[in-house]
């Protein structure tokens, strides 16, 4: 049982980066937007890393390949993007804080997730790739 509730969570994490990823190329344009209200710095730069990390992550941790860096990396990429984004404490013209609270704490639950899973790299569980790559 715990292999399948280890692989199963793991899948289900990356495919949350991996679509996160992939659904903001065609929303670009609303994203630098978003961010532009938030007051993100270097936009041009962060928002394409941020895609290409979700999506590249994001297949890491669907394939089980390297778990604790990809798991790592996307807890922090999350942190960041919780408080420059998600920042209910601050109101923005059209946004709804009682919403932005409600993705913040859902973010601090993927975020305990992938610490979780950061440290479940030796435990059994299915994977595309052996662990010695």
């Amino acid at each position: 049982m715990e292999k399948i509730a280890i692989t199963t969570g793991r899948i289900l994490l990356g495919f949350y980066f991996f679509y996160a990823g992939i659904t903001k190329i065609p929303r670009y344009d609303f994203m630098v937007e978003y961010m532009t209200l938030h007051n993100i710095p270097l936009i041009n730069i962060l928002l394409p890393l941020t895609i290409v990390l979700l999506i590249v992550l994001g297949l890491m941790l669907i394939t089980g390949y390297r778990i604790k860096e990809p798991a790592i990396i996307l807890a922090t990429l999350t942190l960041f993007i919780n408080f420059g984004m998600h920042d209910f404490w601050n109101e923005y013209p059209n946004t709804d804080a009682g919403h932005e609270m409600q993705n913040f704490i859902k973010n601090l639950g993927i975020f305990a997730g992938l610490l979780v899973l950061s440290a479940s790299n030796n435990v059994s569980q299915w994977r595309l790739f052996n662990k010695s790559l």
